[in-house]
């Protein structure tokens, strides 16, 4: 996967803009909400909800951290898979985007999977 250019992405160490779906127009974060964090984790390949599960993953490790999942706009949790949900869009229920620790209770939303906009 190629290195994604995260400076102009944030401001003061947060996100600097709305961040929406990247398959729909479903608002995830309001700007300044999430806390840019380095932190590897594999995340399944992007799939559809209703399609079983990609065999397939990868290393992400540029997340917006989100510490209560009451501040996102709009996100969906998957089933429990060992000690994480995974977070979807909650209108189109595409995903990963990213994922919730069940220990911390700590949202991680993978910069690489949504769209940043200036709405």
């Amino acid at each position: 996967m190629a290195s994604l250019d995260v400076e102009p992405l944030i401001s003061d160490g947060k996100n600097k803009t709305t961040i929406l779906c990247s398959r729909c127009p479903s608002k995830i974060l309001c700007p300044q909400v999430g806390t840019y964090v380095v932190k590897e984790f594999n995340l399944p390949s992007m799939h559809h909800k209703a399609e079983n599960e990609s065999d397939t993953a990868e290393d992400v490790k540029d997340y917006w951290q989100v510490n209560d999942m009451y501040h996102f706009e709009n996100i969906g949790f998957s089933k429990t898979i060992d000690d994480c949900k995974y977070l979807i869009c909650a209108d189109c229920e595409i995903g990963p985007v990213g994922w919730h620790d069940l220990n911390t209770k700590i949202n991680y939303l993978a910069l690489s999977r949504v769209k940043h906009t200036d709405v």
